[in-house]
């Protein structure tokens, strides 16, 4: 079991020692996944490393300034914003997560069967995806999510739902040119069924585009959580949330309190940054023609 385990891990990493080899492309990759890995790994150890309980009220000053004790200061309950800093990563990569996986399990099987099927299917499902896209997407975020009301799960389906017609759309134009090729026509002259096309010869050449779309739309979920929770329309505001911080940081400064909104504002920057990174160089090193 263990050398099964190794046989998997040991091919992930090589691969990812490569990378930069691929160019820019590659090395873009290897940034992103590194300011991720750290951030993760900053959220997952905040309970250790986090100086003081990023909830704790009154634990310095209201609205003290950068120092020694309190190196990103306080806000203007007291509270140690190093802190929340390291601990509020959490929500929001759980949100972007969830929603990225829910665009997954939605829009790249709905991709798949409307740009395998006739007009009959392709057309109704083409005809609301296109409706759905045709909105701007914070503006349909901030309206389901005002239906759904706060939570994790919540602010994941009103984001889910803006970016789902985008993996519908990539998906159905690779499935419409790819099954016109020789090799899946032989597979269908030898009695492959519609599954069998679909999920065993079509869709593993469809994968490397998911991953490019996953890596930015995890980037473009981590803005739209932000700016929801900014809105009022986020997870419990016990939580610590770098969405939050900027909204209740933004009340601070106007009197001059600068920290309390520049550093979860660096933090989400940083965690969509990271994200966007590996989508980018994926887009390079996964394309041929950019390749060229």
């Amino acid at each position: 079991m263990k050398n099964e385990s190794e046989s998997r891990v040991r091919p992930a990493i090589s691969f990812f020692f490569t990378l930069p080899r691929f160019g820019a492309g590659g090395k873009m990759v290897v940034i992103g996944i590194a300011i991720v890995v750290v951030l993760l790994a900053m959220t997952v150890l905040s309970p250790v490393i986090a100086p003081h309980d990023p909830s704790a009220l009154s634990v310095g000053p209201a609205n003290s300034p950068p120092s020694w004790s309190f190196p990103m200061g306080t806000n203007r309950l007291g509270q140690d914003i190093l802190s929340r800093m390291i601990a509020g990563g959490s929500t929001m990569m759980e949100v972007a997560a969830l929603s990225v996986a829910l665009c997954f399990l939605i829009g790249v099987p709905l991709g798949l069967v409307a740009g395998y099927s006739r007009r009959m299917v392709d057309g109704p499902l083409s005809l609301l995806m296109d409706a759905l896209y045709a909105f701007p997407g914070l503006v349909l975020a901030i309206a389901i999510a005002a239906v759904l009301g706060r939570g994790v799960v919540n602010l994941s389906i009103a984001i889910a739902v803006v970016y789902i017609p985008t993996y519908f759309r990539v998906v159905r134009s690779q499935v419409l040119t790819l099954k016109e090729l020789p090799f899946v026509e032989a597979v269908k002259a030898e009695g492959g069924g519609m599954l069998n096309v679909l999920f065993r010869q079509i869709f593993p050449n469809v994968l490397p585009s998911i991953a490019v779309i996953a890596s930015i739309n995890v980037a473009d979920s981590v803005i739209t959580e932000a700016g929801l929770t900014y809105l009022g329309l986020g997870v419990n505001v016990a939580a610590p949330d770098w969405g939050f911080d900027i909204y209740y940081g933004y009340q601070s400064l106007l009197a001059g309190a600068w920290w309390t909104v520049l550093f979860p504002g660096l933090m989400v920057v940083l965690l969509a940054g990271g994200f966007t990174f590996i989508g980018e160089g994926l887009s390079e090193v996964l394309n041929p023609r950019l390749k060229r």
